[in-house]
């Protein structure tokens, strides 16, 4: 046999069997510790409420697709290929040295007392020993790269109110494991001659050759072993057993987050049960287990604030804060300091409100705050559903009616009027009046391709009327079968639903529905991203029949409407689209030579994954496109979201300010940049204010696409 074949390595190597004895049943306890520690933390989550999605349904499908969700290190590279890079080797460096220290297990405590020989030997062993030593450095490099982006800045998004001791612990334990295991190899190398040609161990050589040559014999390398072996022992022991109580234990409730998590989250909200159990958050007994699970899976990374835009202008919201917030508060009141959601979790009777003015674990302001951007949800690596949580506080303000004055007068409007401008649904379809040779019919009286959802805006807003105009001509010019509501379109409700205004929402819901089941059409299309939100992705969610027997629901409906999609619902940039491509509106892409910019809205981008059809259009004018730093599902929101359109926040620039500042500034094109380009009215009015508030009235024009296409078209003929 050639050395080759023979090379092994002794296991336990002047480790006596006292010594082995101990390490078996240190091993065993660690992992009991471990155990439980793990069961305590999932039967917490079961104390929780009901989730009202099924997020465990296709549950081996779901597994896959996580694995390979945190296996490629997807979420970490988003815009951040420094901790892409950085988690990789984190990853899998400990997936590696985890699965070499199970294989050495199966073959010392199975495979040998069964067959009375080890296949840890020859290539086998090189193998093994090279990819232990690869995948350990690369280990300890990424926990340097971490240790560097934690250390270097101490006031970036890595360090806030909640960063405590365990966050340090766990990365220099980390650090201590890696360098510690390399440590005992080049002790062991140094004090086994016959290990001086395993050269594939390249690190432990590399060490071993620096012990030598500060002075350390063999035989020093054979006293000292012991000491270095049971040194590192201890201290993965001690991390093991830690894993289920600290930071460690995002490893498990991260993954399961990524499991359980809901691909349409903040598209479409939780409905309110009929019986109004636990519908907002009163109390800690309000919230389910998908949220108690948010909490314990949040890393602290702090990405989810620096892409919140509210924080970014001053606003008073940290949404990594909320969450944590939260869960501090459930570890506060808990009698389980493992799972920090014990039995008084369902009976701290909300001495501490969850939400209010003053004195709650949540700020009412903070609420208030949220624009329903959804750019936090965007950016956490680990699925964490913030809009569900923030939406339940929400509800929790509105039944209290401690919300703005402003937005209980929207409130009023709705109910009393039908839309958020509290003019008289009759003068609903006058902005249609000024068209010149174009006819807009009622889809009331007339059977039509597409039935045109207006909305509030476009309909009543003089600047955003221009929009609707423009749109109506672009139908015609490319011969669109269309008609519109009139006095029967109501306000969508999307955005009172993010405020907490549930109930306005349902009727809302309920009226357009029955609406349309009164009117012959094919599809939907829809001016404003919000309204195309909500129909396409939370009116087929309503559950009617719950609420038939509610005097206070004014619908006569059992039915879901839409469940299967037979309805195709659209954003009218969708479908202009495809005109273009079939050539109806006799654009021939070089009618137009400004320099523009473009602007994602939130609910068009982000909750719908709409990107290209704008910018097609865009580009099928000529004009030239240059993308702002922040584009797709990157977008700095306008601030209209989440009922930003209708209140005023203490802030040190507005967002819409901002988002000039980076159009004209950052982009590339820099003041060349003429129009600043959108496609949701609610963008429209936000960029006009901030356009004069921010003083950019010289620098840049804000034009809807439908505004740029109409120019285009006109001046073909």
């Amino acid at each position: 046999m050639t050395p080759l074949q023979a090379a092994t390595r002794e296991t336990f190597w002047t480790i006596g069997p006292v010594g082995k004895a101990a390490f078996y049943w240190l091993a065993a306890v660690a992992v009991l510790v471990f155990l439980y520690g793990v069961y305590a933390r999932f039967a917490a989550y079961a104390r929780g409420i009901a989730d009202p999605r099924d997020r465990l349904s296709n549950l081996p499908g779901r597994v896959v697709t996580a694995t390979k969700t945190v296996l490629s290190n997807e979420n970490q590279f988003d815009g951040d290929l420094y901790t892409g890079v950085m988690h990789t080797f984190i990853l899998w460096g400990f997936l590696v040295l985890l699965v070499a220290t199970t294989i050495l297990g199966i073959d010392i405590d199975l495979y040998r007392p069964v067959t009375g020989e080890s296949f840890w030997v020859g290539d086998f062993y090189l193998a093994y020993q090279f990819a232990v030593d690869a995948f350990g450095l690369l280990f300890v490099v990424g926990v340097g790269m971490a240790g560097y982006r934690r250390y270097r800045n101490r006031e970036g998004r890595l360090w806030g109110k909640h960063t405590s001791l365990e966050d340090d612990a766990f990365l220099w334990t980390l650090f201590a494991l890696g360098v510690g295991g390399f440590l005992v190899e080049g002790v062991s190398m140094v004090g086994q001659p016959a290990r001086a040609t395993e050269t594939v161990s390249f690190v432990g050589m590399a060490i071993a050759t620096g012990l030598e040559a500060a002075g350390l014999t063999a035989a020093g390398a054979e006293a000292a072993y012991g000491v270095v072996w049971w040194s590192h022992s201890l201290l993965a022991f001690a991390f093991v057993a830690w894993i289920p109580y600290a930071k460690p234990f995002h490893m498990i409730s991260s993954f399961a987050n990524v499991v359980v998590r809901d691909e349409k989250a903040g598209a479409r909200l939780p409905n309110v049960p009929a019986d109004l159990d636990h519908t907002n958050a009163e109390s800690l007994s309000d919230f389910t287990w998908k949220e108690l699970l948010d909490g314990d899976a949040c890393t602290k990374c702090g990405r989810c604030t620096d892409a919140c835009p509210a924080d970014t202008v001053g606003r008073n919201l940290d949404p990594r804060n909320v969450i944590l917030d939260l869960k501090a508060y459930r570890e506060s009141v808990s009698d389980d300091p493992v799972a920090g959601s014990g039995d008084r979790m369902a009976t701290d009777g909300g001495a501490v409100p969850i939400v209010a003015d003053e004195g709650g674990v949540i700020d009412a302001e903070s609420m208030e705050s949220c624009m329903s951007c959804m750019a936090c949800m965007d950016a956490c690596p680990v699925d964490i559903e913030h809009l569900t949580s923030f939406t339940k506080m929400n509800r929790q303000l509105v039944d209290e009616g401690a919300v703005d004055s402003n937005l209980q007068d929207v409130f009023q409007d709705v109910m009393s009027k039908g839309n958020t401008f509290g003019e008289s649904q009759s003068a609903r379809g006058d902005w249609a009046d000024d068209l010149d040779d174009v006819d807009v019919p009622d889809a009331r009286e007339t059977e039509v391709e597409y039935l045109w959802y207006v909305g509030d805006y476009p309909s009543f807003d003089d600047r955003n009327r221009k929009v609707a105009r423009a749109l109506a001509r672009l139908f015609d010019e490319a011969d669109v079968s269309f008609g519109i509501l009139f006095d029967d379109e109501k306000y969508d409700g999307n955005d009172v639903r993010r405020i907490g205004e549930e109930f306005l929402y349902l009727e809302l819901a309920g009226h357009h529905v029955e609406t349309f089941a009164d009117c012959e059409f094919e599809n939907i299309v829809c001016t404003d991203p919000h309204s195309y939100n909500t129909i396409k992705n939370e009116y087929p969610e309503v559950d009617f029949a719950e609420f038939a027997d509610d005097p206070m629901m004014p619908f006569d409906r059992e039915d879901p409407w839409n469940p299967d999609g037979a309805v195709d619902v659209f954003h009218w940039t969708q479908v202009v689209e495809e005109l273009v491509d079939e050539g109806r509106l006799g654009l021939s892409g070089d009618e137009l030579d400004y320099t523009v910019t473009y602007h994602d809205p939130c609910h068009l981008g982000r909750y719908n994954d709409e990107y290209e059809a704008p910018r097609e259009l865009i580009e099928a004018t000529g004009a030239d496109l240059h993308e702002m730093p922040r584009s797709r599902d990157d977008s700095f929101c306008c601030g209209g979201g989440g009922g930003g359109l209708w209140t005023e926040h203490d802030e040190e620039v507005k967002p819409s300010e901002e988002r000039l500042r980076e159009a004209v500034e950052d982009t590339d094109a820099g003041g060349a940049i003429e129009k600043f380009v959108v496609a949701c009215p609610m963008c429209t009015t936000m960029f006009e204010d901030g356009r004069k508030t921010g003083n950019f009235g010289d620098d840049v024009e804000i034009v809807d696409v439908a505004e740029l296409l109409i120019e285009a078209v006109d001046s073909t003929g």
